[in-house]
């Protein structure tokens, strides 16, 4: 089950088999209703173009709001002019649909895997569904019955202090990067006062293109791991010495979307159906002053990875699905549960949380790896592949050895 929601799950399937999965067992991939390869396919590319541009503009500047704004009702005119229903895509759906796969195929148990928005489909499954799963294992934990737009303040706080923790006991970082809570505070508070515009050229290659740093947008860099976690106290440093190159770059690579590849129609109609409402935004800028004290209102007010969601709900328009969606899942289902420390867009407690009413279920850290711990830990992988074996009991030894990586030590500058 891919994440997003509204990611490709056929594009996925290579880091699947690379984990091992299939080695002596069948791998089924579905893609989610209204992704890449369905009928119909509520790509958006509307908002993909938009998204390029996004890359020359403040984050969260209401006029950047305003042609988020307008992009996504474009979008939902055309869907809703095609003639199809976007409230019939939501969580209760999609789950329905891998019960149905199952029959379909007359398969009596199966094992399910999600990572990401594919762990908050996974546990409606298994809570909606359990007849004929035979094992859960979720990566990247994204609860149903906590999502929401406030929530987001909490991962993110939890992701980016984590690393700067492991920094810290690090002698070589620590000595190198010390404060770097207090660097990031001031470099983002220094760039939404007075954004840089520079030009950079996107990693995947092409031709340089304006870029502007706000401290949304340094923000959303951060909890987005568009920068390396082991890259960031580096880059957090060069900038406040003048030299903004791995962030910008970084933001440069929005400039080259594949159109019409993600489905930012499941997006909407998940996230206004089931994250948003019940949370107003004033709820939403007192979590980010409780996660992050000091940092400027203007960059607060939008939910990190989620900018101008409340205004973009008003227009995509959605029945309100929290009633049957935020509803905790409890279970003697043999689960795994898998959780980076550097990540921050699914805090790694929330992996604990979910496990709390997963009676039979193992939890799993791994430290040093952000969002999507499988394809990036081939002891993760390892687990994964033993669970499946053993869901009661998997392998986990490999787990006690585990460190971050040594960070990145550039030489010191002196500050431009």
């Amino acid at each position: 089950m891919a994440g997003g929601p509204g990611g490709d799950a056929f594009g996925d399937m290579p880091f699947v088999i690379g984990a091992g999965v299939n080695q002596d067992r069948d791998l089924i991939v579905m893609t989610q209703r209204g992704t890449l390869y369905a009928q119909p396919n509520l790509a958006c590319p509307e908002l993909d173009r938009f998204n390029a541009e996004a890359v020359g503009l403040r984050y969260d500047a209401p006029s950047t709001g305003r042609r988020l704004v307008r992009a996504t009702k474009q979008c939902r005119d055309r869907l809703a002019g095609e003639g199809i229903d976007l409230s019939a895509y939501n969580t209760t759906e999609n789950a329905a649909d891998f019960a149905d796969l199952r029959k379909a195929l007359g398969i009596h148990r199966w094992n399910v895997y999600g990572y990401s928005y594919g762990t908050d489909l996974g546990l409606t499954y298994l809570r909606r569904h359990p007849q004929g799963i035979r094992s859960l294992a979720i990566d990247s934990v994204v609860p149903p019955q906590i999502v929401s737009l406030p929530w987001t303040w909490d991962s993110a706080q939890e992701g980016i202090d984590t690393i700067f923790a492991a920094c810290a006991a690090q002698p070589a970082c620590r000595t190198r990067y010390p404060n770097l809570s207090r660097t990031l505070t001031q470099q983002v508070r220094r760039l939404e006062a007075h954004p840089l515009t520079v030009t950079a050229q996107p990693p995947a290659g092409g031709a340089p293109v304006k870029v502007v740093l706000d401290g949304g947008a340094l923000v959303n860099l951060l909890v987005g791991n568009a920068v390396p976690a082991v890259d960031v106290p580096a880059a957090l440093d060069e900038l406040a010495h003048g030299n903004p190159e791995r962030f910008a770059r970084a933001r440069a690579a929005g400039a080259t979307p594949v159109i019409g590849e993600f489905a930012y129609g499941l997006t909407q109609s998940v996230a206004c159906s089931e994250w948003v409402p019940g949370y107003s935004q004033a709820d939403l800028l007192t979590a980010g002053r409780r996660a992050f004290p000091g940092w400027p209102d203007s960059v607060l007010g939008q939910a990190p990875q989620l900018p101008f969601q409340h205004e973009a709900c008003r227009v995509w328009n959605v029945p309100d699905r929290t009633a049957v969606q935020r509803v905790t899942t409890v279970s003697n289902v043999p689960s795994l549960v898998l959780s980076g420390t550097f990540d921050a867009k699914t805090g790694a407690r929330w992996g604990a949380y979910a496990a709390r009413t997963l009676f039979r279920s193992t939890t799993v850290l791994i430290p040093g790896i952000g969002h999507w711990v499988v394809p990036q830990s081939p002891c993760a992988a390892s687990v994964l592949t033993s669970f499946l074996t053993r869901p009661t009991a998997p392998d986990t030894r490999c787990v006690a050895g585990l460190t971050p990586k040594p960070f990145t030590i550039v030489p010191a500058l002196e500050k431009s």
